[in-house]
């Protein structure tokens, strides 16, 4: 009987460890449904910038971008508008929140994936939960211009 009890406690303790804090958990759920990207500008910087974001298009083009976050199995996609400046349409995305350490913040985490869940760049990209309501959402990630790091900031604003 011992034996199963130890047994039955060291199962619960292997759940529970893999399981994710009640913080992110609420993150994840504000997060779900569709978001419009309102602006992208900079911080801690002087002059005019204009950056690739997520080596996909030029900042200007991620601007009334909408952003699916689907929280039942993390995956998601942005759109853009096409434009003279910009290819439009879906890229297609697997995300999560995830607790920084270093900062003692929520970063949301992504990458592009295709249509069928694979992998399209290898790259990953890690963005600073700053403000995230059930209307509101600001995130911010770093760059680096002239040896100087700046504030890429993200507005959002929820759809639905």
């Amino acid at each position: 009987m011992n034996k199963y009890f130890f047994l039955l406690i060291a199962l619960l303790m292997l759940v529970s460890s893999c399981s994710i804090s009640k913080a992110v958990q609420e993150k994840r759920n504000l997060l779900s449904g569709t978001w419009t990207l309102e602006d992208v500008s900079y911080e801690n910087g002087t002059g005019n910038f204009k950056s690739v974001i997520f080596n996909d298009a030029d900042d200007i083009c991620f601007e009334g971008s909408d952003w699916f976050f689907r929280d039942n199995n993390s995956t998601g996609r942005y759109t853009i508008a096409s434009s003279s400046l910009c290819t439009g349409g879906d890229r297609f995305i697997r995300w999560s929140v995830v607790d920084s350490p270093e900062n003692y913040s929520s970063q949301l985490q992504f990458k592009r994936i295709d249509e069928k869940n694979k992998d399209v760049t290898g790259l990953g990209y890690r963005l600073n939960i700053t403000t995230l309501t059930a209307e509101t959402m600001v995130l911010k990630s770093n760059a680096t211009v002239d040896g100087k790091v700046i504030n890429i900031v993200y507005k959002f604003n929820k759809k639905s």
